[in-house]
């Protein structure tokens, strides 16, 4: 897939059609192609304001999308233009350019308020575009910013009194920037030069009296509900979730299979490979996860990445087996031609049959990558002998029975001493299992501790922004009369403030 996408022009993202919202699936599959981080840039404003113009300008062009030199709109519904970004690499810009408010050949004011949520919806940063100054009938022109808390819910569930806390939106919304076309006054209050930031803060003044995304809130509003920030982004979660835990066991199975030459010497040989190719298919999953509420994902990935790792060993196993089967009977083929023959059947037989086996023992034990089967194989093999070899014994008239009964004793010795080799092996190798599985465990939950860390600080900045543009509201607000306005706001601030003072939860992976 293209680590880039390259639109030629703009394509139609959400169109109109008879009063409802329709979405473009060639535009979304557009989106879901799309694998770096994106930044979403929304434009919004009357029609005929030179929106477009300025959307081409942001995209490095002088044409794309639809200019208009009439009173009509131009832009219908939503049009949508990916492009790289100017200042970060690796990441996708995308344009979103809306349909003109207050067009009066449209006759119902319904598609502009969903137009302008939508806009809110989906993008980070909100471009609100206007002529002249902002006065009055600028102010009474955004209206729809007042209409948002009617057409857009931040929660499944509001608290207890109904009403949802501003903070709540404050952390769904995106940047906002209002751009002046034709403003010629200059940037003054009270005699006083100022920027175009407390320009915009006085002006707004309290007066008394992406793919996923897309498509649930357009299926939201058709349906006739509000669409819900809460459940979009859950909704979004449980796609990204799942693509974070494919992306990350694709990684895991690319490595193993480009890393991982069968069988291994060793069972540790394996578990250490594994362990350090699943650390980095976690880090894919960290990377992508969203919200993986109870961790439900992040298990997923450890019981498929633990089946992995006892695939793999399987695999290893039988690699190893059927490579150790295949070495011994062409190295010990002399043996069986020469019992076949019948050279062993003599007097002095039973010590040729014995020294010939340990020639050919040797022989094997100095091959390399048998892999961890590699005694167990051989005592097989060495038992499926034994029958013979106490025949060849038998007949062997140049030892007496005293003797052939230490020789049975020996061979006796030699089966126990092996077997309890084995067993120890195998301890050994659960032991190794064991403490994989523990490791893995551990690398799970110290991942995630970082990413909680992560988040923990990114939500507290978001939280302290939060309450430092509060408190400069109950400011404003006590110093403007507004006291009604001011007790909810206080009220809002307490909740805050107590969220920030929440004690850190620990995380734990059963």
């Amino acid at each position: 897939m293209a680590s880039e996408i390259h639109m030629s022009g703009p394509e139609c993202l959400i169109e109109i059609i008879n009063g409802r919202l329709l979405v473009n699936p060639k535009a979304l599959k557009i989106l879901s192609a799309i694998q770096q981080p994106i930044v979403v840039v929304a434009i919004v404003g009357l029609y005929r304001t030179g929106k477009s113009y300025l959307m081409n300008k942001l995209a490095g062009k002088n044409k794309g999308f639809s200019l208009g030199s009439t009173v009509q709109s131009h832009t219908k519904g939503i049009w949508m233009w990916c492009v790289p970004h100017p200042k970060k690499p690796d990441h996708t810009l995308v344009l979103l350019d809306t349909e003109g408010l207050g067009d009066v050949e449209k006759g119902d004011n319904q598609n502009d308020s969903w137009i302008f949520a939508l806009a809110v919806l989906l993008s980070s940063t909100f471009v609100y575009n206007s002529m002249g100054t902002i006065n009055q009938q600028a102010m009474d022109q955004l209206h729809y910013v007042t209409e948002l808390t009617d057409r857009i819910r931040a929660k499944v569930s509001p608290e207890v009194d109904g009403v949802e806390d501003s903070a709540d939106f404050v952390s769904f919304f995106p940047d906002f920037v209002w751009t002046l076309r034709d403003f010629s006054l200059d940037l003054e209050a009270d005699g006083q030069s100022i920027t175009a930031d407390e320009y915009l803060e006085n002006s707004l003044k309290l007066k008394k009296g992406l793919e996923t995304l897309v498509q649930t809130y357009v299926n939201a509003i058709n349906s006739g509900n509000l669409p819900c920030m809460e459940n979009a982004v859950l909704a979004l979660a449980e796609i990204e979730n799942a693509a974070a835990v494919k992306k990350a066991i694709a990684h895991y199975d690319q490595q193993m299979g480009q890393k991982l030459q069968l069988p291994t010497e060793t069972l540790q040989e394996l578990l250490d490979l594994h362990r350090t190719i699943e650390k980095e298919a976690i880090e894919v999953f960290m990377r992508r996860s969203l919200k993986d509420i109870d961790h439900l994902f992040q298990k997923e990935l450890a019981a498929q990445l633990d089946k992995k790792r006892d695939d793999f060993c399987n695999k290893n196993l039988k690699a190893s087996s059927d490579h150790c089967s295949a070495l011994l009977k062409d190295i010990f083929s002399p043996l069986e031609e020469g019992v076949k023959e019948g050279i062993y059947s003599k007097p002095g037989g039973y010590r040729l049959f014995i020294e010939k086996i340990q020639e050919l023992k040797k022989k094997y034990l100095q091959e390399p990558r048998k892999g961890i089967q590699a005694e167990e194989i051989l005592q097989e093999y060495l038992k499926s002998k034994e029958s013979v070899s106490g025949a060849i014994l038998q007949t062997d008239q140049t030892l007496s029975e005293k003797e052939k009964l230490i020789e049975v004793e020996h061979v006796k010795a030699e089966s126990a001493q092996a077997a309890a080799k084995m067993l120890e092996e195998m301890q050994i190798k659960n032991q190794q299992m064991m403490e994989q599985k523990e490791k893995s465990y551990q690398e799970h939950v110290q991942q995630l501790t970082e990413k909680m860390e992560r988040d923990r600080a990114q939500l507290l900045q978001e939280q302290k922004r939060t309450l430092s543009l509060k408190l400069q509201e109950q400011t404003r607000l006590l110093q403007e009369g507004f006291q009604e306005e001011n007790r909810r706001l206080h009220n809002e601030i307490q909740t805050l403030q107590k969220k920030m003072n929440e004690p850190r939860q620990g995380c734990c992976l059963i």
